[in-house]
């Protein structure tokens, strides 16, 4: 698994995007996040050269925020540190997930954000935008409002919305929080171990019999555990749990 660097410095959003394709989108993504105080950016299996002439001229000086982006080859590897991660998409999904208003997402955003968790907003492809397998990966979604007839955005502007109104916030932060006492919340890291354990449990038991369902069973699963944010001994708990339940079974 690639090594995550700890590139952020004021606690913000990282920013993070899914297979993106053009250097030039890329870059004008950049220039947006720096409009709006976020600084750290995050790339899945980018199609382009997010360090080309067209990427970095795009950026309109925001060079430095693309010379820092980390690539990656995998979601699940981007996502390994964060603790909550907002995705953002205008369909409806058939899942189940929280849907957030923008200053909604950004409220629960800053409260975590107060506990030093790491957040991050996460954005689709042009073409297609956010994929069900990379959607069930996140704790929440953001629908932005806009004309129902015409609610495409470009990637850049989707990034400026969003930026905006998480920079707006800052100059007036909420004093609600999620106490946790000293535990740390879950990273997606572990959140994926525990999906592991549960789905290769249920595998042995013959709980997905119907290979036509077996993914949106476990998209379910997942977002069932993902609504909760659940805490790192909360997550060991499950795991004792799961290995208690099967045990006698020799699962």
């Amino acid at each position: 698994m690639k090594k995550i660097q700890n590139v952020s410095t004021n606690n913000a959003p990282i920013v993070i995007l899914a297979r993106p394709q053009l250097d030039e989108n890329m870059g004008m993504v950049a220039r947006a996040m720096m409009n709006c105080c976020l600084s750290e950016l995050r790339l899945v299996t980018p199609r382009d050269n997010h360090l080309s002439e067209k990427a970095i001229s795009a950026s309109s000086g925001a060079q430095s925020i693309l010379e820092e982006a980390q690539v990656f080859h995998s979601l699940e590897e981007a996502l390994a540190d964060v603790h909550y991660v907002l995705a953002t998409s205008a369909r409806k999904r058939d899942m189940t997930k929280e849907i957030f208003s923008p200053e909604d997402g950004i409220q629960k955003i800053n409260i975590l954000a107060h506990q030093e968790k790491k957040t991050a907003f996460l954005f689709g492809a042009e073409r297609t935008g956010l994929l069900n397998t990379e959607i069930v990966l996140a704790n929440g979604i953001v629908e932005i409002p806009l004309n129902p007839l015409h609610a495409s955005l470009n990637l850049s502007q989707a990034v400026l919305l969003l930026g905006y109104e998480w920079h707006k916030s800052q100059l007036k932060q909420s004093n609600s929080r999620l106490e946790t006492g000293s535990a740390e919340l879950a990273t997606q890291e572990e959140y994926s171990a525990l999906f592991a354990h549960l789905e290769n449990a249920l595998e042995k038991r013959g709980y997905f019999r119907f290979e036509d369902k077996k993914e949106r069973m476990k998209h379910n699963l997942r977002n069932i555990f993902l609504r909760n944010n659940l805490t790192t001994p909360e997550i060991k708990t499950l795991h004792k749990i799961f290995t208690d339940l099967t045990r006698d079974e020799n699962i």
